[in-house]
């Protein structure tokens, strides 16, 4: 079998210019696969350019832009892309609610979430048993044969253990080999100082709000949050299924522009993916993995709830689901 990256160069080796671009709002694993990709482009005489559509939210993710000097660049009103320029999503697909699609026409992706749609891409690397993006670009960087900076390694460690929870979430044995193989290129002091800086003070009350919201029904814990943020709503999920007796999660945002979902579960027989989509019920879109999923309904979609309290709803389709499966 042909080396994927090597792949990915013969695509691009005729290539003007390369965007990576992970989904709206990056998150650690996000950012270290687009900077590390990035790195590992440039070895091979290919520069790129890293692109995102929305903000950076979490505090960790600031945090290692400013640590490891990423150059990011936000897709605001003024940004030209020529429509032959090649963009490869990372973290990120084609159907995706959260990925500003500048429609080229040269697509690529590098991603470990189901499939989402029938887009063709001219490099594919779609890999839904990995548990972080960050593996899959390592394992380019040993492909290759390629020892990574210490940066590289850094950031890259430091996305594998957010993605997979410590190496506690998703049975897979590449993620734990791309961990230690990384290992002995990274460095610690750097990584303890991102662990000291993944809560941002503002986030203090949104916290402090949600342990006023929490309802624990059996092994379910269900948090409803007015005006949360992505990545807070998944924060809040993992701080969640910490607690004694709670095996699955489902914490949801009602905001502005629609209602966003975040899903944990701990129970092979409940996937978070197939449970999100369940709730959603044929609205919106949602996905992610069997132990980790998420979901948005847009407040144009949301006419099915005018005579349904959010809260009821969300607890009949959560109840029915487990019903269904016979897992309560």
């Amino acid at each position: 079998m042909a080396k994927r990256f090597q792949m990915l160069l013969n695509i691009l080796k005729e290539q003007n210019k390369v965007y990576i671009q992970p989904h709206n709002i990056p998150d650690p694993d996000a950012i270290a696969s687009s900077f590390a990709l990035g790195m590992l482009l440039e070895r091979f005489g290919i520069p790129s350019k890293i692109i995102y559509g929305d903000r950076i939210e979490k505090a960790n993710s600031k945090r290692m832009v400013d640590m490891f000097n990423i150059k990011l660049e936000s897709i605001e009103e003024g940004f030209f892309i020529n429509k032959e320029d090649f963009i490869i999503f990372i973290d990120a697909q084609r159907g995706n609610s959260n990925l500003t699609d500048l429609q080229v026409k040269r697509v690529g992706v590098i991603d470990h979430h189901s499939n989402m749609s029938k887009a063709k891409y001219e490099f594919e690397d779609i890999r839904t048993e990995m548990g972080a993006c960050s593996s899959m670009v390592a394992g380019y960087y040993q492909e290759m044969g390629v020892e990574p900076s210490l940066e590289a390694a850094t950031a890259m460690v430091y996305g594998i253990m957010t993605d997979t929870d410590n190496l506690t979430r998703y049975n897979n044995n590449a993620d734990a080999e791309m961990f230690y193989w990384l290992y002995k290129y990274a460095d610690f002091t750097m990584i303890k100082n991102l662990r000291m800086n993944e809560i941002g003070k503002e986030d203090i009350y949104a916290y402090a709000k949600a342990l006023q919201n929490i309802e624990i029904y059996g092994n379910i814990g269900f948090i409803h949050i007015e005006d949360c943020n992505d990545s807070l709503l998944g924060t809040i999920s993992d701080m969640v299924y910490t607690i004694e007796g709670v095996a699955i999660v489902v914490s949801y945002a009602k905001r502005e522009d629609g209602i966003k979902f975040s899903i944990r579960s701990g129970l092979k027989e409940v996937r978070a993916n197939d449970l999100v989509r369940y709730i959603l019920n044929n609205q919106g879109v949602g996905g992610g993995h069997e132990e980790m999923a998420g979901g948005f309904i847009r407040k144009s979609e949301m006419h099915f709830l005018e005579n349904k309290e959010l809260n009821t709803y969300v607890r009949y389709r959560v109840l029915s689901y487990l019903e269904k499966e016979n897992s309560l």
